[in-house]
């Protein structure tokens, strides 16, 4: 009997274990003790909603980005498949160390391929003229060839509010690690897991948005009124990002409103 009930424990806690590790428990514990911690300080808070320029810096020369009342309305161009209609929005500041960032997004488009993207903690790879300081080189940026980022820059990427292929409505949440190693393809950049038809996002409904970046992990959680859903992954084993700018990519035909954007350091 005794026996019994201790291997029927061992086995309970050995599935614990396995769940923990699997990231069943861990996931909201982690995230929440992440997201609450006491030594945050805000170090850039942008309403969105005056002077752009202020604040940020552009790449595309097809690309506008408006204020309005409603926030910041920020639209790549509208031909797909033409590179100089990508468009990327960075900050003029860097932010180090573990960081937070909040914003309000809002779907403007109806598009149904290509992705949104934000970066996190953009500096270039200082090979062939790719300072760190990405801002010495943006004019090679006029044309936002996605490869020029991801081979060129150190930084962390998060796609989201994606679609395959025209006709599919196959969506995901992804994280990447630039730049590409030499000799791989871009899949080569990616984090598991992949969240596969997870993290749909409707045109014209407001999702809030919090992005948390530690040593350790990496969450992505959105939130709007009828839908939540938190995204996160163990970053521990690879190449640490440490200080850098924060990027909005829209590629091509994408369009959105970001509000009340705020990044928080520790």
């Amino acid at each position: 009997m005794h026996l019994f009930y201790f291997k029927k424990q061992e086995s309970i806690l050995i599935l614990i274990l396995l769940l923990w590790t699997l990231n069943v428990f861990s996931q909201p514990d982690a995230f929440l003790q992440a997201n609450s911690a006491k030594e945050w300080q805000l170090v850039f808070k942008d309403k969105c909603t005056t002077d752009w320029t202020k604040h940020w810096t552009l790449d595309g020369l097809i690309a506008s980005v408006e204020n309005t009342k409603k926030g910041m309305h920020f639209k790549a161009g509208p031909e797909a498949k033409n590179d100089a209609h990508h468009a990327v929005i960075w900050t003029k500041a860097s932010f180090n160390g573990d960081i937070k960032i909040k914003y309000d997004y809002t779907r403007t488009d109806h598009a149904i391929r290509w992705v949104n993207i934000l970066y996190i903690q953009a500096t270039g790879n200082s090979e062939k003229g790719f300072a760190p300081d990405i801002s010495t080189w943006e004019k090679s940026r006029k044309i936002p060839t996605m490869k020029t980022y991801f081979e060129n820059m150190n930084l962390l990427h998060i796609s989201y509010a994606a679609f395959n292929n025209i006709g599919d409505s196959t969506y995901y949440v992804r994280a990447r690690r630039y730049p590409k190693p030499s000799n791989n393809n871009f899949n080569a950049t990616r984090i598991t897991p992949s969240y596969d038809e997870l993290g749909y996002f409707k045109t014209g409904q407001k999702y809030h948005i919090t992005v948390i970046k530690t040593k350790r992990h990496l969450f992505f959680k959105m939130k709007s009124k009828d839908q939540e859903e938190l995204f996160s992954w163990d970053i521990s084993k690879i190449d640490s990002i440490t200080t850098g700018r924060i990027g909005l990519r829209h590629m091509y035909t994408r369009s959105a409103l970001y509000k009340n954007f705020k990044i928080y350091s520790k």
